[in-house]
C-alpha cells in the first residue's frame, strides 16, 4: 500500500513540476543526510555549492519516517536587478520520512537565489516555501 501511494505521489510530483518548471532537465538525488535540519520538521533547509563550475541547490527536510514527503529546489536567476526570476534548475524528491533534493550543476551569473518546498507530499497546504537572499 506504501509502495502505491509513494509511487502515485512521485507521479503526481514529477507532472506538477514538469509543468511548472523551465524546458530544462532536472536531476534529482534523495538521501537521509538531514542531521542539520532535525531541529525543525517539515520546513526546508537550504544550501548551495558555488564554484568556478557554476552552482548547484541543495535542500533538505526533516520529516516523520512514516510521512510521505516532498522537497523541491531551485536555482532562480535574473536577467538584471527587478526583472522576474526565472528558474534554470529544479529537483524534487518524494519519499517516506526525511528527504533531499539536488539539482544539476548549472552556469548562473547574477543575481541568483536558491527556493525550497517541502512538507507532507499529500497535503500541499502543510508545505513550506522558503528562498535564500540574493547573492
Amino acid at each position: 500500500m506504501r509502495t502505491r501511494i509513494a509511487a502515485a505521489a512521485m507521479a503526481a510530483a514529477g507532472i506538477t513540476g514538469l509543468a511548472a518548471a523551465p524546458a530544462i532537465a532536472a536531476t534529482a538525488t534523495s538521501g537521509t543526510d538531514t542531521a542539520a535540519c532535525a531541529t525543525v520538521l517539515n520546513r526546508p533547509c537550504i544550501s548551495h555549492q558555488v564554484d568556478g563550475g557554476g552552482i548547484v541547490g541543495v535542500a533538505q527536510v526533516s520529516a516523520d519516517p512514516g510521512q510521505l514527503t516532498m522537497v523541491q529546489v531551485e536555482v532562480r536567476t535574473q536577467a538584471a536587478w527587478g526583472s522576474p526570476w526565472e528558474t534554470v534548475a529544479s529537483a524534487t524528491t518524494v519519499q517516506f520520512g526525511s528527504a533531499k533534493a539536488v539539482t544539476q550543476r548549472v552556469t548562473a551569473t547574477a543575481p541568483r537565489m536558491i527556493c525550497a518546498t517541502a512538507g507532507p507530499a499529500l497535503d500541499v497546504t502543510k508545505q513550506v516555501t522558503t528562498c535564500t537572499n540574493p547573492f
